[in-house]
């Protein structure tokens, strides 16, 4: 699992979300699978069920399409089966997280949602900014969450701002 997987695992479970990562989906009669899905969170409380392939690539658009089409189509397929025993929404929000792209003129990728991680970061900053320290600590099973927190409330200190 990669910084960002890690990153958007913790945000989600942190917001109570339950999250299941890495998943080796479609096994093939001769071993290996299709695919593997990254991060898929299910919140019950909120029917939210959203799929998040995180990616640091720079290919093109055309290759991105191909490439998050089948992990999408993956999704959608073996997501279902992810949580059972769970009453599950039909609808799967799916969002391709790209950390070296901008969504300006893109908006959409292979029927999911384009998310910048600059988009992400300033979600969870929105979200944990305002939190100090000593009253409500990100909780130490959360360790990008936490580092996140402490940068934020020491930004000035350190001249960030």
């Amino acid at each position: 699992m990669n910084h960002l997987e890690q990153l958007v695992a913790e945000w989600y479970e942190y917001r109570g979300y339950f999250v299941r990562r890495n998943i080796q989906v479609g096994p093939r009669a001769n071993g290996g699978y299709e695919c593997e899905l990254d991060v898929v969170a299910f919140h019950p409380g909120q029917q939210h069920l959203v799929h998040i392939e995180p990616s640091m690539d720079a290919h093109s658009w055309a290759k991105r399409e191909q490439r998050y089409g089948k992990k999408f189509e993956a999704g959608r397929q073996h997501i279902p089966a992810l949580f059972e025993g769970m009453s599950l929404p039909k609808d799967i929000e799916q969002i391709a997280l790209l950390g070296f792209a901008s969504n300006a003129n893109v908006k959409t990728l292979a029927g999911g949602r384009v998310m910048t991680t600059s988009e992400l970061f300033a979600e969870i900053v929105a979200g944990i900014g305002g939190k100090k320290i000593a009253k409500a600590a990100i909780p130490e099973q959360f360790p990008l969450l936490r580092t996140i927190q402490f940068a934020s409330e020491h930004r000035h200190a350190a001249g960030w701002c």
